[in-house]
């Protein structure tokens, strides 16, 4: 297996301490291009959000019902929960 240089390890460090922060904006990000979308690119997008919500912690009964009402405003009250600390990941 490859050795990763100091730096690439840093990089690497620094990408995982803030992944709460990459993740959020990700979700965010996902609100957008929900509303927007159609057909299997929307399913697919679904699939991204529920997967960035468990990272989170979001309770598992709140990633279901989001995903289940495909609504991109219910997903966009859990960004603006995650935002506000309503939800601590």
């Amino acid at each position: 297996m490859r050795e990763y240089s100091n730096y690439q390890k840093k990089v690497i460090q620094r990408y995982y301490d803030n992944r709460e922060q990459i993740d959020e904006q990700r979700l965010s990000e996902l609100v957008t291009s929900l509303y927007l979308a159609e057909g299997k690119k929307r399913i697919k997008l679904w699939q991204s959000a529920e997967e960035v919500m468990t990272r989170l912690k979001v309770p598992e009964s709140r990633v279901k019902h989001v995903v289940s009402t495909d609504d991109p405003a219910i997903l966009a009250e859990v960004v603006k929960d995650l935002q506000s600390g309503a939800i601590k990941p």
